[in-house]
């Protein structure tokens, strides 16, 4: 017999290699991901996958250990004890704010006693609802709580009122009464305030896509906590203040903090009243200027969420060995692994084998995990100016540099593909032409400054030896096509066929010449095919063997074939830096007819977003309009009540401005929320004037004249600025520890409550100098109107 053995070399080879991974510079490893059940607690997920790898080292192999190399679960852990610990601030602070305006304890603890209920009730409803913890859901909260409490506030402050002109000695049924004449007299206002600013966050659940799924649990948990607060302010805490609220209730003159506000405002507004055209033009003047920083404020989709880890994803050119291709990934993770700041680098070059990892040997991911701050050299280094010193150290030809996160760049390259903040999509027929056309772009793009780094997909760069068969040659050797096929897939393919089964183990048995007869061109042209007459005679008789350019993947989308440019920048205005770069490439490149372009990543999203906020807002705003309607009976105060909103963007612009925010969906979610709040202000504010009018018209019994009119707005105005301060001191002292938070989340949570924060500020001033000066106006006109009416 003749054996295998004796025509044949029989060793174990591997299979052929498409991808590899590498632990910090010092070689392969294997390597394994954990993949989730959609809908599954993340969390939780994470901890029994970490109780189930301390299970298993106990069986390891010696000198066989498991690294974890990537662990989700250290980020929400982190995000969620800090948003927890921004929670617990806030409510501190609203408690301080609530003893300090109102000097007495047992009422400031009817509000306090009201916020933790509220946030229970919000926490009851995300459980039903199965939404979990994290740093949206608990977001939603935080922005909140001190919106929260101003139903409370209020409701206290007017009881005090009434009680102050009690005896000591008044019974409990005086008490009562008095609880409930005030629970009526700013009750229906409040609840419409507070209805306002649960309605107001209509837009953010219209959202789609990935910023919707982002932002839709701090709209839900946002909305649950302020319908609570509304329900627990007409429900619960006059309740509460009739049975805490007991014995010498401190005159509002006894507050030195409330006497201050008062002689500051009262004189203030006089002369705002008394320069009625002047106070009208000022306001107009700031609301003309804060063209300035909205026109100097640039634009993005999201700010970055420092998620303590960093992506390093270079790309190179096709046609890389496997060989070359472990050298340059072992190379840069040893670089990674010098700056003291890492823990450890873990390298991935091409595709494991599974279809739902299609790179090539040209795309490496390497992820980088940090050790905590208080560990660097420098803590006071962020993460973007360690990015910045590590592409400074890795400078190889023909490699270019992209810098992200992991999770945002995995959510990124699912949604359109793009693993840089932007990129460019050219679509056309023909693969040279897109390669051409993507190649002027890639070179135009790197003469903007902004740009890090620019890198066009080679669309015809791979590297192709083909066998072109000659069909008359093949048929006088009485050979088909097949039969030559046959030959290059066996002989120097390789052909599995059979495979040795070893106990659970199986393995394919793979048939190829060796490799010294099959790596270079001269050896495939000496290989042999068998002829049906039984002669040998070479390949190269019957076919010419040529080294040609062709495309090493093909990108297609709406069935035309792309070619992508991936741009990485080094501002995160992505808007600023796509209308700059859309000026170049229309001076520099010459786009063919037929072939076209779509600017994507991060700038595709937010033009999405901004598109139906476009739609949506004004929605709202009618919205916002019909409530303050129906809970006014009249068109006139509504529409002084909507200029609050105005108002409120001067400080909100600005301060995003002065801060060097971009406008982005987070800033937008911050200005949506301050629409609610600086409508309440507004509420407040024409609610407390028509309570002082109506006052004076009972007293009058007919036509009031202008300047009753006005003192009768300056008085509801200036005698109820204790109510009106207290609110908007919460909602600002509430968003403080955000603004001034520093842990994982704090990105994103501070662009929420910078607009809050100044257009608070600005919206107050401006609701308690302004408003009235207009509301007082239009009373006047109305005055004469009705009365004219009468006579005629």
């Amino acid at each position: 017999p003749i054996f295998l053995k004796q025509i044949a070399n029989i060793h174990l080879g591997p299979e052929l290699r498409r991808g590899l991974v590498e632990l910090n510079g010092e070689g392969e490893v294997a390597g394994a991901v954990v993949i989730m059940r959609f809908g599954e607690n993340a969390l939780a997920t994470i901890e029994r996958v970490r109780a189930k790898l301390e299970e298993l080292k106990e069986g390891l192999p010696e000198g066989v250990e498991i690294v974890p190399v990537y662990d989700r679960g250290d980020l929400i852990e982190r995000a969620v004890d800090n948003l927890t610990e921004k929670l617990i601030e806030e409510s501190i602070v609203v408690a301080i704010i609530c003893l300090v305006f109102l000097m007495h304890a047992r009422s400031a603890l009817v509000a306090i006693i009201s916020l933790p209920i509220g946030i229970l009730i919000a926490f009851l409803i995300m459980s039903w609802q199965g939404l979990s913890a994290n740093i949206m859901s608990l977001g939603g909260i935080a922005i909140a709580i001190g919106a929260m409490i101003d139903g409370a506030i209020v409701m206290i402050e007017n009881a005090h009122k009434h009680m102050e002109k009690l005896d000591e000695k008044a019974g409990v049924k005086a008490r009562w009464d008095a609880v409930s004449a005030a629970s009526k007299e700013v009750g229906p206002a409040l609840f419409f305030s507070l209805l306002i600013i649960t309605v107001s966050f209509l837009p953010v659940f219209t959202l789609q896509a990935q910023e919707g799924r982002l932002f839709a649990p701090l709209a839900f948990t946002k909305t649950y906590a302020m319908a609570a607060a509304a329900l627990l302010a007409v429900t619960l805490v006059p309740v509460l203040m009739g049975l805490l609220i007991r014995g010498k209730i401190p005159s509002e003159e006894d507050n030195f903090i409330n006497v201050w506000l008062k002689k500051i405002h009262a004189p203030v507004l006089g002369l705002a009243v008394r320069w009625r055209g002047m106070t009208l033009v000022v306001a107009l003047a700031l609301l003309a200027a804060t063209a300035y920083p909205v026109m100097k404020t640039g634009s993005e989709f999201m700010p970055p969420l420092d998620e303590g880890d960093v992506l390093y994803m270079p790309t190179t050119y096709p046609g890389i060995s496997i060989t070359k291709a472990k050298e340059l990934l072992q190379q840069t993770d040893k670089i990674l692994k010098t700056f003291p700041e890492v823990h450890h680098v873990f390298g991935k070059v091409g595709r494991a084998e599974t279809a739902t990892d299609p790179a090539p040997l040209s795309m490496m991911e390497t992820t980088i995990r940090l050790k905590p701050k208080d560990e660097w050299p420098d803590p006071s280094k962020t993460t973007k100016e360690l990015m910045a010193e590590m592409d400074d150290a890795i400078k190889f030809p023909g490699v270019a540099n992209a810098w992200t996160y992991p999770i945002k760049t995995r959510i990124d390259m699912l949604s359109t593909g793009i693993k840089t903040p932007i990129g460019i999509k050219v679509s056309g027929e023909d693969l040279n032409v897109l390669e051409k056309v993507a190649g002027d772009i890639e070179n135009a793009l790197k003469t903007h400054p902004e740009t890090l780094s620019a890198f066009a997909d080679k669309t015809a760069g791979g590297y192709y030896l083909d066998f072109d068969i000659k069909r008359e040659e093949a048929a006088r050797y009485g050979l088909t096509v097949g039969d030559i096929q046959d030959v290059i897939q066996s002989s120097i393919g390789g052909m599995n066929v059979s495979e040795t089964v070893e106990g659970l183990e199986r393995y394919p048995i793979n048939i190829r010449y060796p490799r010294e007869l099959r790596d270079n061109m001269e050896s495939l042209k000496r290989v042999l095919i068998s002829t049906p007459v039984g002669a040998q005679i070479p390949l190269s008789l019957v076919t010419d063997l040529k080294l040609r350019r062709g495309p090493p993947s093909i990108k297609t989308e709406n069935a035309t074939p792309n070619a992508w440019i991936y741009v990485d920048i080094k501002t995160s205005d992505i808007g600023g830096y796509v209308a700059e770069a859309k000026k170049i490439v229309a001076e520099q490149v010459n786009i063919p007819a037929g072939y076209s372009l779509v600017w994507s990543g991060q700038f595709e999203y937010m033009e999405r977003a901004n598109a139906r906020l476009k739609v949506v807002v004004p929605i709202t705003l009618l919205t916002i309009f019909l409530l303050l309607f129906f809970n006014f009976k009249n068109f006139l105060a509504p529409v002084v009540v909507m200029l609050s909103i105005p108002f409120a963007l001067i400080g909100g612009f600005w301060l995003v401005w002065l801060l060097g925010y971009n406008m982005s969906v987070a800033v937008a979610v911050g200005f949506i929320a301050l629409a609610g709040v600086s409508a309440e202000i507004g509420v407040l504010v024409m609610t407390f004037i028509d309570q002082s009018v109506a006052r004076l018209r009972a007293e009058r019994q007919g036509q009031l004249s202008s300047n009753e009119i006005m003192q009768a707005v300056a008085s509801g105005t200036t005698q109820r600025v204790r109510p009106i301060a207290m609110t908007a001191t919460a909602v600002i002292a509430g968003l403080v520890p955000i603004m001034f938070g520093s842990g994982t989340g704090s990105d994103v949570m501070q662009r929420i409550a910078a607009p809050m924060i100044g257009g608070m500020f600005t919206a107050t001033i401006l609701s308690l100098l302004v408003l009235p000066v207009i509301y007082g106006l239009a009373l006047q006109i109305q005055e004469k109107r009705r009365y004219k009416k009468e006579s005629i």
